[in-house]
């Protein structure tokens, strides 16, 4: 198939438990991908296929799988919900062109699909709405409308009006075509029959229509201009202005139904078809400069004609070798052609290329743009690299990935683990680069860095069951930073003589706090040439390797200016490595003296609580140094926003579930670094000797 017109590389993203995973598995039967539905909740569904997310019920990584409908091909993503994943999240939105959002129809707009909805409207990847669930208690399909009002700030456009709620939904009205669809009892997708709009839906009905008609016409002024008039456009026509209102944001079509029970998913596929933009028809992906990672003006235009340009936006380690994950944006790639790693500047041969449906695969020999395909044995590509035709050098713009709040500290039970630890740690690092790992030197821990407790636990579990590698565990570690709180002007000379040429260099300097998130910045203002320029670099490079090991506990330094404004230097025995050695020694002498203080990471925590358990949430969240900065009442429970640092919130789900009986969820995501209280940092710093003492 080369008609990209008839390609659609969609997403399907929500909160956790609000039935992504559930809608994917409902759409590939539909579209006769699978031919007996899996369930997330036995464990059996085809996207979650890692032990560990069949045992836990919840997606951790995103898989891709390709399906027709009505002549289109589909390459779908199932994406993690839970906040620790948002990586996964983020970067299948990079090489996504439309996506899914799905709403529960009783927990409305969730946490996590406030992050996620905000991923994509940074990425400007168009949406359709699903309201999932309608056959739960509690669900209200207008309510949830309101939400997305309310708390996205988007426009959803109904499409479909449910039949029924709870226990009595019973199937959807199409409000554009006025056909009603209703599914019997039998619990299969394809036994529907479309009947009338039942009476007393049909004021409801007409009121939405127009409603609709009105948000469509919008985009068109000519058909603006005649149906105040009072002339009624065609379908086609407003097919059409809903197709580019979607495309430019402008609204969302918003559709509703329960995916268990098989309700109202075809209308959804078919919405995929009509309203989202094929390849070719989104903002093509700007190519930046490899140095500055600027813009450079240029495009990757969607075109096969064009050179190859593709993202590598995922690798996966399975029983076949390592998968990277490519979504081709323009060119071709045929099997055996040489492709340019750009960041590297390596080449590699096309070995075996697959199409993947989540853990099988076809093997193919071509594949081009507007694909998204898997290619077998890559050896130095990592996501986010760059492919490209080796005569056409480009970089497409990078994916950026946030910082690890957390750490472990983790040691192999025995001797024959601490080689397959090695191995097994390279490939996890390569498949997710929001988890970072260190070695201690001195104690030969290995320390594991990542985005929260579950994201750990779960990496932990991969290395015991995957790998086969016992690990001890440490309690986990809060990842500090260090900063000045005052200005220090100050001189340090180094100097030494013992035989042969000696070593000088005397640096005049002021050190002062620079402004929050700035990191280090340095600047010379010497007149004449009291300390040469050639020697700027080395002072500069000896400031910023001391940035990693701060004054008060050894933590990385953050938001300081150096500025050098005077010195001496020595025309024999003067050298970069001198002046190095004297920026080491000034950054030792003068650190001390500029008010150093310890900052800690603070959570931006977003809790939902039944309204009986909301004192005693509030009063726990006060206990642990928690700033509340909203509460927002709904029909099921209560939200409340705040500011907690991350220090105080290890096994807080443990305490929030006893507190509310069970009911309360919470998800949290790093906000910012905030000076801790002195009682704070000295117990903090205590502790670090006390590891330091131990080594």
């Amino acid at each position: 198939m080369t008609d990209l017109s008839k390609y659609r590389n969609i997403g399907i993203f929500a909160h956790v438990d609000a039935g992504k995973t559930t809608t994917t598995e409902r759409i590939l039967k539909l579209t006769g991908k699978i031919h007996k539905i899996g369930d997330t909740h036995d464990g059996t569904s085809t996207t979650d296929f890692m032990e560990q997310e069949a045992e836990r019920g919840i997606t951790i990584q995103s898989a891709a799988t390709t399906c027709f409908w009505n002549d289109h091909r589909l390459n779908i993503i199932d994406t993690p919900g839970h906040v620790d994943f948002t990586i996964e999240v983020y970067r299948s939105l990079k090489v996504l062109d439309g996506g899914v959002g799905v709403f529960c129809g009783s927990g409305g707009v969730e946490p996590q699909s406030e992050t996620n909805w905000r991923y994509a409207d940074e990425s400007r990847v168009s949406r359709l709405i699903f309201v999932n669930k309608l056959d739960r208690m509690g669900a209200d399909f207008y309510r949830v409308c309101d939400q997305v009002k309310n708390v996205l700030g988007a426009t959803p456009l109904v499409m479909t009006l449910p039949i029924g709620i709870e226990d009595d939904f019973k199937g959807v009205v199409d409000v554009l075509s006025r056909k009603a669809y209703i599914w019997d009892d039998s619990g299969l997708p394809e036994n529907y029959s479309v009947e009338d709009v039942p009476a007393e839906m049909v004021d409801d009905v007409e009121a939405y229509r127009e409603q609709m008609i009105e948000t469509a016409v919008e985009q068109d002024d000519e058909l603006m201009m005649a149906y105040m008039e009072g002339e009624e456009p065609s379908v086609e026509d407003i097919k059409r202005c809903i197709r580019k209102g979607t495309r430019d944001l402008a609204f969302f079509p918003t559709y509703c139904g329960s995916a268990y029970k098989n309700k109202g998913i075809q209308l959804v596929l078919d919405a995929v078809v009509d309203y989202l933009p094929s390849p070719t028809e989104v903002d093509p992906q700007p190519l930046t400069n490899p140095e500055t990672g600027e813009p450079t003006g240029e495009v990757a235009t969607v075109s096969e004609d064009e050179p190859l340009r593709a993202l590598a936006f995922k690798i996966m380690d399975d029983r076949f070798g390592a998968l990277t994950f490519i979504r081709i944006y323009s060119g071709k790639m045929k099997k055996g052609d040489t492709i340019l790693n750009s960041a590297t500047g390596k080449t590699e041969r096309i070995g075996r290329m697959v199409e993947m449906h989540a853990n099988d695969r076809n093997e193919i020999d071509s594949a081009h743009a507007g694909d998204i395909i898997a290619v077998v044995g890559m050896k130095a590509v990592k996501t986010g690299h760059t492919l490209c035709d080796p005569k056409h050098e480009c970089t497409l713009e990078p994916m950026i990935f946030p910082e690890p709040v957390i750490s472990i500290a983790v040691a192999p039970k025995d001797k024959g683990a601490s080689e397959k630890l090695g191995v097994a740690l390279g490939k996890m690092v390569s498949e997710d680069p929001s988890f970072q790992v260190e070695s201690d030197q001195e104690t030969g821990e290995t320390i594991l860095k990542g985005m929260g407790e579950l994201h750990l636990d779960i990496k932990v579990d991969i290395l015991k069951r995957t790998h086969g590698v016992e690990l001890t565990v440490g309690a986990p570690q809060v990842a500090y930073r260090e900063t000045i709180t005052k200005p220090v002007e100050d001189s340090y000379t180094h100097k030494k003589q013992s035989g042969g040429s000696g070593q000088f260099g005397k640096i005049d300097y002021r050190i002062k706090p620079g402004e929050q998130g700035s990191g280090f910045a340095f600047t010379s203002s010497v007149v004449g040439g009291n300390v040469p320029k050639e020697f700027w670099p080395a002072i500069e490079k000896g400031f910023k390797e001391m940035m990693e090991t701060g004054p008060m506990a050894g933590f990385p330094v953050l938001d300081v200016e150096v500025e050098l404004f005077d010195g001496g230097f020595h025309a024999v025995d003067s050298s970069a490595i001198a002046f190095e050695i004297a920026a080491k020694g000034a950054f030792r002498q003068s650190m001390p003296k500029a008010g150093p203080q310890l900052l800690e990471p603070i959570m931006k925590v977003d809790v939902f609580t039944p309204e009986d358990h909301v004192g005693d949430v509030i009063g726990d969240l006060n206990r642990r140094r928690g700033m509340i900065k909203d509460q927002q009442a709904g029909v099921t429970g209560v939200r409340i926003k705040g500011d907690v640092p991350l220090s105080e919130m290890f096994g807080y789900i443990g305490t929030l579930r006893t507190m509310t009986s069970g009911r309360g969820q919470f998800s949290m995501e790093f906000s910012h670094y905030a000076p801790c209280p002195n009682n704070v940092a000295e117990k903090v710093i205590a502790e670090v000797k006390e590891r330091n003492a131990a080594k």
